[in-house]
């Protein structure tokens, strides 16, 4: 996996490295990589591949609707570990197993994608408009990955691992999401994590868990 520069992308990544909403702060990072294996990928890529085939070789559950089937398509089992070696590439001191992972991958459509965006992004999409003219941000990030990996030919993932599988979970998040857009034929991957924080938690205060359950109540009742 090789790391890809892309001016679009640094835009957004300038904008989003921090929004500040008083005791909340938005962040964000966009990463493009190509999925040409360097260095180490292909004996990693091998590791994984193994782990999976020794994982399906003693599973007796041969049900289609079970995540354990998902893995015994080559093509499914390839996109797995791209996505693999993209988070080992960014987390590089983190132990990424090939088994658990797949549990936490959701396949998702650019309109489950959008939804999600525009309720926790509402915040710093309105400050993008105070500081960028025309586009909105959610427009802006659409050109931008659009121009990187052809956003019609994409395939889209989700990664909502727990807590002890999750190495981008800072102290004091509120929430925080990671997207994966894959293009297969072009061969590259554009990893997209967003999160929110407690500003007062990153400050040394102490806070409590009924104190960022208050910060989340903005979004009860939203359909997401």
């Amino acid at each position: 996996m090789k790391y890809l520069e892309y001016t679009p992308l640094d835009r957004i990544n300038d904008f989003l490295s921090h929004v500040s909403l008083g005791q909340r702060t938005i962040e964000g990072f966009l990463e493009a990589y190509s999925c040409k294996h360097t260095g180490t990928d292909k004996k990693l890529s091998l590791s994984l591949e193994n782990e999976i085939l020794d994982h399906l070789g003693k599973s007796s559950d041969a049900d289609s609707s079970s995540p354990v089937e998902y893995l015994f398509s080559r093509s499914s089992r390839k996109t797995l570990i791209y996505l693999l070696l993209t988070l080992h590439h960014m987390y590089p001191d983190f132990d990424f197993s090939a088994v658990r992972a797949h549990e936490f991958f959701t396949e998702e459509s650019w309109d489950s994608f959008k939804q999600i965006f525009d309720v926790y992004m509402f915040e710093a999409s309105k400050e993008w408009l105070e500081e960028n003219e025309g586009a909105t941000l959610l427009e802006t990030l659409y050109k931008a990955l659009d121009e990187v990996v052809k956003l019609a030919e994409c395939e889209i993932y989700s990664y909502n691992p727990e807590a002890e599988a999750d190495p981008f979970l800072e102290k004091g998040a509120i929430w925080s999401y990671h997207f994966f857009f894959y293009n297969r034929k072009l061969k590259r991957v554009v990893s997209f994590r967003f999160s929110c924080l407690s500003t007062l938690v990153s400050e040394g205060f102490h806070l409590d868990d009924s104190s960022l359950e208050e910060d989340g109540e903005i979004f009860d009742g939203m359909d997401i």
